[in-house]
């Protein structure tokens, strides 16, 4: 069995993995039931919607790689809820390229910071409530 930490790990990358290669079904099943996804402002609350929003919003010409980095974990003293800070890089197909254009048309497209609350969900860790705040922007609170 994995302690709670690595556990959460593994939830934070998986989020990029599934995203980045389109596995929307995976991707949704890292969110709780009732999980809330804050993107500008605007608040996505269910799996259904979730998956669906990212979807729309990624379709495979423009996926590209996220890259995350310096998170800070706290599980609660009841061992079933966490918090967690992450900076991103999403790397993504640069201005006036197409899909299969040859190396360098990538470019960093966005940067920012992930904001979640976890929950352990039998075995597995999920998102509760994952907020991106883009570099620059300030969290919806």
């Amino acid at each position: 069995m994995i302690d709670a930490t690595e556990g959460i790990r593994r939830t934070l990358a998986a989020y990029c993995h599934t995203c980045d290669d389109g596995r929307f079904d995976e991707f949704a099943e890292l969110f709780t039931s009732d999980a809330r996804f804050v993107v500008l402002g605007d608040t996505r609350e269910g799996r259904d919607a979730i998956q669906a929003f990212m979807a729309a919003s990624m379709p495979p010409e423009v996926r590209g790689k996220h890259l995350c980095a310096n998170s800070l974990i706290e599980v609660a003293d009841d061992g079933r809820s966490a918090s967690a800070v992450t900076d991103f890089v999403f790397v993504g197909r640069a201005a006036g390229t197409v899909e299969g254009a040859a190396m360098g048309a990538f470019a960093i497209t966005s940067a920012g910071r992930y904001l979640d609350e976890l929950a352990l969900d039998g075995e597995r860790w999920r998102f509760a409530r994952r907020e991106i705040v883009f570099l620059g922007a300030e969290p919806a609170g």
